[in-house]
């Protein structure tokens, strides 16, 4: 018997075991192009990547917008961390300001993990929360525009999207990113890493110098001391939509530089 007619009539547990079974022993080739996996911040999702992926589509990287449900820290982890493990090969990670919380913990025990790009991020180190970094820090304007509802979810009113968040976008842009944000449970700032990717990892960090929602001093100040290879724009907290070109060059420089 032919082996596709074998594999017609076997039962559907037996097919998928099969199935399973002959994906687990395929090996990752060596020098494996990476996958790019993408973390949104708060007050978004992952559509919040829609200019940067085909730019790196068009480089030939298989890319991955992973949609954390902003509901608890513990839970975006644990996403970002279920988009990993659906990858065989090598990975750059990139997280966009809350974001660069969740990649730091996120990637921190996962070795297929090469490289970090933090973009306007948070980049803790291990004990510290996002809120424990911004103490010693002005706060920045962007934060008197939150709304709070009762059970502590948090959403930035239409002003702080147009002018605080994303001034430099259009306003079609911030429009769309008011109406879709997701309501953000403001205890995921207060919860401590338990240990960080990026110490031994390289990193890249991109400042934003006309940030309203993360203060740029603190932003060069994680970059020193993760020790990366930073890059600074002239843009709002979203470059990423703002200059996604010069965003996804950065993220390019990262798979060309891992070992």
């Amino acid at each position: 018997m032919k082996k596709g007619n074998m594999m017609k009539n076997l039962p559907l547990s037996l097919l998928m075991a099969a199935t399973i079974g002959s994906t687990a022993m395929a090996e990752t080739p060596k020098n494996a192009t990476p996958t790019v996996v993408l973390v949104h911040g708060a007050f978004s999702d992952g559509s919040a990547w829609t200019k940067v992926i085909p730019v790196l589509e068009a480089q030939g990287l298989d890319v991955v917008a992973v949609q954390n449900p902003l509901t608890s820290f513990q839970e975006d982890v644990a996403t970002t961390r279920r988009a990993l493990a659906r990858i065989k090969g090598p990975i750059v990670l990139v997280g966009h300001s809350y974001g660069g919380a969740v990649i730091t913990e996120a990637g921190a025990n996962d070795d297929e993990v090469k490289a970090l790009v933090y973009v306007a991020a948070f980049a803790p180190s291990t004990g510290q929360s996002v809120s424990d970094l911004t103490k010693d820090y002005a706060t920045p304007s962007g934060f008197s525009h939150i709304d709070a509802d009762g059970e502590g979810y948090l959403k930035l009113t239409r002003e702080g999207i147009e002018k605080h968040l994303a001034q430099d976008v259009s306003p079609e842009q911030t429009s769309i990113m008011y109406t879709t944000q997701a309501p953000t449970n403001g205890a995921v700032f207060g919860v401590k890493i338990s240990k960080s990717a990026w110490e031994n990892r390289p990193s890249w960090y991109i400042v934003s110098e006309h940030d309203h929602m993360l203060d740029t001093d603190l932003q060069k100040a994680m970059a020193r001391k993760i020790n990366a290879h930073t890059t600074t724009f002239n843009t709002s907290h979203a470059p990423h939509i703002s200059q996604p070109t010069e965003v996804a060059r950065v993220i390019l420089d990262a798979v060309k530089n891992i070992k």
